[in-house]
């Protein structure tokens, strides 16, 4: 009884404290028991993330208009992507001047024929590869000048062997020959190379390398030869090779050293494989294009034995003797192109350059300056287009909801149904006046610019056919009149 009166009492106190209330505050009392409107709402908050999403696309434009390293990580695995390297634009090579030279002389090169004198072109292996584990040797170029075979070389320091692989890198033949050689490089190599040697490393300072010897006279065939020995006893064999580029197969012409082996043993019972020999590979005879000529040397004792000058065809299906005579100068066509240095330039003409280039680059600047200040104010247009076409279209579809739950809160069902229809079409109606109306204030602006670009033209007109007749009578010997044009306003 005691808990009831105590409850009547409370409610009494809550409801004289509400009617003491001023007539402010209980307007602000909202009904708990009214419809919300969660679509406005949504509308808002939507509205408010697409606004945020223009700003930070907005912004994030202008920053990465050079690249920096604020960035996501699928922006970062985006431009991780891997690129195709015969895509990447080469220039020719030039020294650097450093910032305490006044002048750097800029070598001038020439092309010369790769294998002259014939047989002389070896591969140099100095520190560098040690260092490195990598290099690139000397690359010839076809006399077609459609492509280029270096030989790369590894070496690998945990048995302190080498190997090789001879790779082709095609030309630009957009550029003149010269700079198809100097632009040559190795991003816009083939994949796969045309010739490799065995990658074993189970043999201690064992090498195996490739040496571009020679093309044939049409381009459509390499001549290769490959050392095969060791860092600390020497060079034990040569090998030779033909790589077709037509049929894209090698073809090993090992049986010129089994012919010459046999030949020395059934004839001077002398059995080379005791001893130490080799064979250097000079090129293609010039008199038949499809045999390559060798000669053969032995290395026992103190001066080299001249074993005779050897050929064998392309296929290493015919070996014969061409003569025993070591005086004897086999005719050998040397076909293979390379860059040699030809001096460098005038001292003029590079300060004469550079000064140019400095100029040129001052106007690059500015131009890249201007075009960047153009790019962040087309971003920053962009994004007050795409604003207002956001806030229009808020608009509409809050001005579109509050209209549907004013009609909901007078009638429900398919009478709602057809009211909210009958306002769309009214509303897409005015909308279309509206923008109607925006037409053609705009076409009259433009046509009252065209107008005052017309007068303007017409007076220039004036002026020029003026001056021609000034011109015209001065010939004549009168003199010349000035026309002032006047202002029609």
């Amino acid at each position: 009884m005691k808990k009831i009166l105590t409850l009547l009492l409370a409610i009494l106190f809550g409801l004289g404290a509400y009617a003491g209330t001023p007539k402010t505050k209980i307007q602000k009392f909202s009904n708990p028991f009214a419809k919300k409107d969660y679509k406005s709402k949504e509308l808002k908050y939507k509205y408010e993330v697409e606004k945020e999403n223009l700003q930070y696309n907005r912004d994030k434009r202008i920053l990465d208009r050079e690249p920096s390293g604020y960035m996501t990580v699928e922006e970062y695995e985006k431009r991780s992507e891997y690129k195709e390297p015969s895509t990447f634009e080469v220039n020719p090579p030039k020294i650097e001047k450093p910032s305490d030279f006044k002048y750097v002389p800029q070598p001038l090169f020439k092309i010369v024929k790769y294998n002259d004198p014939p047989g002389g072109v070896e591969l140099q292996l100095g520190r560098k590869l040690y260092f490195n584990r990598y290099l690139n040797g000397q690359g010839i170029t076809s006399p077609d000048y459609t492509k280029m075979v270096y030989p790369a070389i590894y070496y690998y320091n945990d048995s302190g062997s080498v190997a090789a692989d001879l790779f082709v890198i095609p030309l630009d033949q957009k550029e003149n020959n010269l700079n198809k050689i100097l632009k040559a490089n190795t991003s816009h190599r083939e994949e796969n190379p045309i010739l490799s040697t065995d990658k074993l490393i189970d043999n201690y300072a064992a090498f195996r390398t490739l040496t571009p010897v020679d093309f044939n006279a049409d381009g459509t065939k390499l001549l290769a030869k490959e050392k095969i020995g060791s860092s600390e006893d020497g060079i034990w064999e040569t090998r030779i090779y033909i790589y077709d580029f037509k049929t894209n197969k090698s073809y090993d012409l090992s049986a010129v050293r089994d012919a010459i082996s046999y030949y020395w043993k059934e004839y001077a019972n002398l059995h080379l494989i005791e001893k130490r020999w080799d064979i250097r590979p000079l090129g293609f005879d010039a008199g038949y294009p499809d045999r390559v000529v060798v000669q053969a040397y032995g290395y026992t004792g103190e001066k080299p034995v001249f074993l005779g000058t050897w050929s064998v065809d392309c296929y290493g299906e015919q070996s014969k003797i061409v003569t025993f005579d070591k005086d004897f100068v086999p005719k050998i066509s040397m076909n293979g192109l390379k860059l040699q240095k030809d001096g460098a330039q005038e001292y003029q003409v590079v300060v004469r350059e550079e000064k140019f280039l400095e100029k040129q680059d001052k106007v690059v600047a500015k131009q890249k300056k201007s075009a960047d200040r153009k790019e962040v104010k087309q971003i920053k247009e962009d994004y007050k287009y795409q604003l207002k076409d956001l806030n229009a279209d808020f608009k509409d579809k809050y001005r579109d909801n509050k209209k549907l739950q004013k009609f909901a809160g007078s009638t429900e069902g398919t009478e709602l149904e057809e009211m909210y229809k009958q306002y769309q079409i009214e509303q897409t109606e005015k909308d279309i006046k509206k923008l109607e109306k925006k037409i053609e204030k705009t076409k009259k602006n433009i046509d009252k610019k065209e107008q005052k670009i017309q007068k303007y033209t017409d007076e220039t007109q004036k002026i020029i056919d003026l001056i021609q007749q000034d011109q015209a009578s001065s010939d004549d010997g009168a003199e010349p009149q000035i026309y002032f044009p006047q202002d029609d306003q």
